[in-house]
């Protein structure tokens, strides 16, 4: 076996692991939660019940995508020289992009769904009203993934023809940029979309208002990974085989220097938000006020998002 076939099986094998891993640790929280929530209230059995199985319904997202680009992987690769290393190298780059991306998505996508069905024990006849909550923000913790397949599937297309270890670079750079600027904005949205659902449970009348600052508030905690997409894409378009070695090594400067700055940002700016939320549960009447706070505090803490995107913008044009 060679180290080529190494890395290629590899990336195959632990993009699967890794997705297998982050769902099941999420989807075996959300049912502790769903038990504890029916020994506080049994007689919310439906709407616990309800809540737990399209909560993980969409914590299955991760493991759908990372079986789903595995076999493609398989299958797009069959009659292709899998021994060789550049193309391994490259390809090492969709393990980051989705087996990463799935494993922590997965695993904090069961904060805002546990605390949900705790809240409709708490409010057994608001259950509704928590689920579209805990819907919306879900759905927003998944996009990494969703990024990390679209990455995933143009990182397979062009490594079948890499040649040079300056394009195998360049691709696996890609997809680690993603892969680590998707760990802090799925962090931080599952800290805010877990205190989204706890405030209601507490005070059903913040259900406009939380909804509301919801929608706002999680679009600029995505903001950095849109940033990582946007560097990821960008760092494909311009990999040619004509890329030297010392060019690629720009392209991965660039793919960490957004990938690690995103981490900071992301899990800040879902620890305001959160805290936001709580203080609209006991202060309903100040929610103007909080609101412009929270999101003049995240604006200013995603310029650090910013800045490690303008520094990767740069780096990238010295290759042209």
């Amino acid at each position: 076996m060679t180290l080529g076939s190494l890395l290629h099986y590899g990336s195959i094998g632990g993009t699967i692991a890794c997705s297998a891993l982050g769902v099941s640790l999420g989807i075996s929280y959300i049912a502790q939660g769903a038990m504890e929530a029916l020994y506080i209230q049994p007689s919310a059995e439906k709407e616990i019940s309800k809540i737990s199985i399209l909560a993980m319904a969409l914590t299955e997202t991760g493991g759908v995508i990372g079986l789903t680009v595995a076999l493609m992987m398989l299958m797009s690769t069959r009659g292709f020289d899998n021994t060789l290393l550049h193309p391994g190298i490259a390809r090492f780059g969709i393990f980051f992009s989705i087996g990463i991306a799935s494993l922590f998505v997965g695993a904090v996508s069961a904060l805002p769904a546990r605390e949900a069905c705790l809240s409709v024990a708490r409010q057994p006849f608001f259950g509704n009203k928590i689920m579209n909550i805990m819907l919306i923000t879900m759905s927003i913790i998944q996009t990494p993934i969703i990024f990390g397949f679209i990455t995933a599937v143009m990182i397979n297309t062009q490594a079948t023809n890499v040649e040079t270890l300056g394009q195998a670079l360049a691709l696996l750079s890609a997809g680690a940029c993603l892969g680590l600027g998707s760990i802090g904005p799925a962090y931080g949205q599952s800290i805010y979309a877990r205190s989204a659902c706890q405030t209601l449970g507490n005070n059903r009348n913040t259900y406009r208002s939380i909804l509301t600052f919801s929608l706002i508030s999680q679009a600029m905690i995505e903001s950095p990974i849109i940033f990582a997409l946007l560097t990821s894409l960008l760092i494909l378009g311009i990999t040619t085989a004509t890329i030297s070695p010392m060019q690629s090594l720009l392209t991965v400067v660039a793919g960490l220097c957004v990938g690690i700055t995103n981490i900071a940002p992301g899990i800040s700016s879902g620890r305001t938000a959160a805290e936001a939320a709580k203080q609209i549960t006991y202060n309903l009447s100040h929610y103007a006020i909080i609101t412009r706070t929270s999101l003049i505090a995240q604006g200013l803490i995603d310029t650090f998002a910013i800045y490690g995107l303008l520094i990767a913008l740069l780096l990238l044009l010295f290759i042209k």
